[in-house]
């Protein structure tokens, strides 16, 4: 019998028994007895299976954010900075931005172009070459 079809037993108990004589009593009162016992038992294999997915997600954390210690500061992603002409806003960028050979501030809309020619050998296709 499930918890819903005792709470319905019971209700129906308490409707017809009229409580008159002390043995319907009992009888509603075992009953609800019986439901509360079922209910805790029910919330306790809830509770142990919470624990459990509280302790695996704790180990899937620990293993996916391992590394993360490391790098607490995501500053190193970020290579150059430029300032705005227009606004003066600070951009801060990687190798990635720059090799695209501009962007738009993204506080103005400024078009911003970078020229990634190198000065030693106005070819910064390596710079390898010997001098």
């Amino acid at each position: 019998m499930t918890v819903s079809e005792k709470v319905a037993y019971i209700k129906g108990l308490a409707e017809n028994a009229g409580f008159s004589d002390n043995d319907a009593k009992d009888k509603v009162v075992k009953a609800i007895i019986d439901v509360l016992e079922d209910i805790a038992g029910a919330l306790h294999e809830i509770n142990e299976q919470l624990d459990a997915v509280d302790e695996d997600l704790a180990a899937l954390e620990e293993d996916f954010y391992e590394d993360d210690d490391d790098y607490e500061d995501d500053d190193d992603d970020f290579c150059y900075q430029v300032e705005c002409p227009k606004c003066n806003d600070i951009i801060y960028l990687d190798d990635e931005m720059i090799d695209e050979g501009g962007i738009v501030c993204p506080n103005c809309g400024q078009e911003l172009e970078f020229d990634v020619s190198c000065g030693d050998c106005g070819d910064c296709s390596g710079c390898d070459e010997e001098e």
